[in-house]
């Protein structure tokens, strides 16, 4: 049994493989865990709690989320939680959208080093903002940047890339001033990308001259790698800033807490088959159909469940966590300008759900008068 909102999920295609496929497919501890939460997800495996309205009497069951960050049923309260906090956090000026990837040829490296390359992909960006927006060429400033980490392209192929949010400018070196970048873009690319790629490269090789990581099987030497990724421009892509910091709020929605493919990307499942819509972006964002065997569109799924503890938002610059308060407070005084406050610090997740979906999800559907109030324990079903 488990609460349904949608005509397919994720979980009802989990569920129909679950046996066959974690019996045929070896997966690590992380993977398989949050296979099964998926599938478990608000239904009697996890147990739950019945509620009573207090007007009619009808009775209703609701069942326990996992929780786990990869499920596309379980980030809709903490992504809104977290971009309500961060908004207030951020200097009132325009803001650019970088994205750093990398080429195709680091991928089997990548994937077999996850932890410590999701890491490096990180650093490299991080610092490539930094170097130049230091220089005084092109801004010198000091700048900030918040990072977060994807690993999938529109079709569940495996791609990681990070998403940088960068304020439209940077602090002197003494704090004392606001430095604008320029209105149109924050730095030169083509700059920013060869930056970008040398000190990729370097840090990959210093890792992997630690031991930290290791080469693919088809791989003898790190010098492959190195010829690999001179071999093609590497292409850092820039939008153009947003026009108001509720733009960037929208913005940060759509791209925190995100999973591989959201339910409401799916069409159907039948037949052995699963289809979903993605974005061509080859062909300017068309939205098409796809199609895939339901063992292929699990494993291309799994490819991007994280390693354990990995953080997949971080923080650079003077928006580092640890000098946010005080930088963003000497900003705002420097701009004169007023800021986002946040709506939902302080509010728990029924009251955040109730403030967000502008209705009581407690009201009962039946008198649409009274409130379900809870009247008992369901315990959880047996593995």
């Amino acid at each position: 049994m488990g609460n349904k909102r949608q005509q397919l999920e994720l979980a009802d295609i989990f569920a129909t493989q679950q046996t066959s496929y974690l019996n045929e497919t070896k997966l690590c501890e992380v993977q398989s865990k949050a296979y099964q939460s998926i599938v478990n997800c608000r239904t009697d495996k996890l147990g739950g709690h019945l509620r009573e309205c207090d007007n009619c009497k009808t009775t209703q069951q609701a069942y326990n989320s996992c929780r786990n960050r990869h499920c596309p049923k379980c980030q809709f309260v903490k992504k809104a939680q977290w971009v309500d906090k961060l908004s207030g956090n951020l200097p009132p000026v325009k803001y650019f959208h970088l994205v750093f990837t990398i080429p195709e040829s680091l991928n089997k490296l990548f994937y077999i080093n996850q932890r410590e390359a999701y890491s490096i992909l990180f650093k490299a960006a991080g610092k490539a903002i930094s170097q130049c927006g230091k220089n005084t060429k092109y801004l010198g400033a000091n700048t900030g940047a918040i990072g977060m980490l994807h690993t999938w392209g529109q079709s569940l192929v495996y791609h990681p890339h990070v998403h940088m949010i960068v304020p439209a400018g940077g602090l002197s070196e003494d704090g004392s001033e606001w430095i604008p970048s320029h209105k149109k873009f924050f730095l030169p690319v083509k700059v920013l990308s060869t930056v970008f790629r040398g000190i990729m490269i370097s840090l990959l090789q210093k890792s992997y001259e630690k031991g930290k990581i290791k080469l693919p099987d088809s791989t003898s030497n790190f010098e492959q790698i190195k010829t690999l990724c001179y071999k093609k421009k590497w292409v850092v892509y820039s939008e153009k800033p947003f026009a108001s910091p509720q733009n960037l709020i929208n913005y940060l929605g759509n791209y925190t807490h995100r999973v591989a493919i959201s339910n409401h990307r799916l069409i159907k499942h039948e037949n052995g088959k699963v289809s979903f819509y993605y974005k061509d972006y080859k062909s300017a964002g068309l939205r098409k159909e796809m199609t895939l065997d339901e063992n292929e569109f699990i494993r291309r799924f799994m490819q991007h469940i994280l390693p354990s503890g990995l953080s997949k938002i971080r923080y650079f610059g003077f928006l580092s966590l640890r000098y946010l308060q005080q930088n963003v407070e000497q900003s705002i005084s420097l701009l004169d300008k007023t800021t986002f406050l946040p709506e939902l610090v302080g509010l728990n997740g029924y009251e955040v759900y109730r403030h967000l979906v502008k209705s009581d999800p407690l009201k009962c559907t039946k008198c649409k008068k009274g409130k379900m109030i809870k009247k008992g324990t369901i315990v959880k079903a047996p593995s």
